[in-house]
């Protein structure tokens, strides 16, 4: 079992969180780099904006969301960096909407967690 957590980026840093990955496309508003200094921003994995701009956050579109990000996850050669971030320990996904529910880094834990090279760790 991997161990991956998500929490809003305005959160504090816990003890528990391990490296901490921002997984938005845009920064967090309100927030300086120094605020988030300890984590890694791998805005590569986050959806297109295109694809973001149609969610918008609706809960309505989360499973047709969730299907479509999927897909361009197929695709996206950031999921090799994150893989390897989180085979190497504790891992939290941070994001930045206000809904806790519906938003890009649980569709990314879901995913990632379904992902057989996260469960396998990195190829040696």
């Amino acid at each position: 079992m991997i161990n991956l957590r998500i929490k809003r980026a305005y959160e504090p840093r816990a003890p528990d969180d391990g490296r901490r990955v921002l997984v938005d496309g845009l920064w967090p508003r309100g927030l300086t780099k120094v605020d988030l200094a300890d984590a890694v921003w791998l805005r590569e994995i986050a959806p297109s904006s295109s694809l973001r701009r149609w969610f918008g956050h609706k809960p309505e579109r989360w499973s047709e969301f969730r299907l479509r990000y999927f897909a361009e996850l197929e695709w996206n050669p950031a999921v090799k960096a994150l893989t390897l971030i989180i085979a190497a320990g504790p891992t939290t996904l941070l994001f930045g909407a206000r809904d806790e529910v519906h938003n890009q880094a649980v569709a990314l834990c879901e995913y990632m967690r379904g992902s057989p090279s996260v469960e396998d760790g990195p190829p040696s």
